[in-house]
């Protein structure tokens, strides 16, 4: 379902509309969805992205122009999630503050990666599949594992192509 609160930019593509789920986002021209995505109110997605299917990309995610977002990529965006409050309510959003998640210009996200709240992944930075990313990744980075450790640097493997 795409709500009505929906800004999408010109030429954005979702093959398969009634298999997602957005509100309240915005979503850049040039951008292709996948199926099962969910993108929450409060998230933008830049211009020319790739969100691949079964992603969740939460309220106070900011990612920028041209990043990869493979499948299955979890955003967090509350460090301590409780369900109830002290006194056994279901929290509201008063009871909790989004903590903001960007993502760099022409970064990629790996299949099954989560980046938990308050990270900054840097421009053309790499994720790879299944990590865990608990810090943030400074550009050109390349991280993997749990949790995601720095491996290497884009740009050196750019040099040997």
């Amino acid at each position: 379902m795409i709500k009505n609160d929906v800004q999408l930019g010109e030429g954005v593509v979702i093959h398969q509309p009634d298999l997602v789920n957005l509100y309240g986002c915005v979503v850049g021209p040039g951008t292709k969805i996948g199926a099962f995505v969910e993108i929450q109110k409060g998230a933008s997605i830049g211009a020319n992205c790739k969100i691949s299917s079964h992603s969740f990309i939460c309220e106070g995610v900011e990612i920028e122009d041209g990043v990869f977002i493979g499948h299955g990529v979890m955003f967090i965006n509350d460090i301590y999630p409780r369900a109830v409050t002290e006194e056994g309510a279901l929290q509201t959003e008063a009871d909790w503050a989004v903590v903001r998640t960007r993502i760099g210009a022409r970064a990629s996200i790996g299949s099954n990666a989560t980046i938990l709240a308050g990270i900054t992944v840097g421009m053309d930075a790499l994720v790879g599949a299944g990590a865990v990313v608990t810090h943030d990744v400074p550009d050109y980075a390349i991280v993997v594992g749990v949790p995601a450790k720095i491996m290497g640097d884009v740009r050196d493997r750019e040099r040997k192509k």
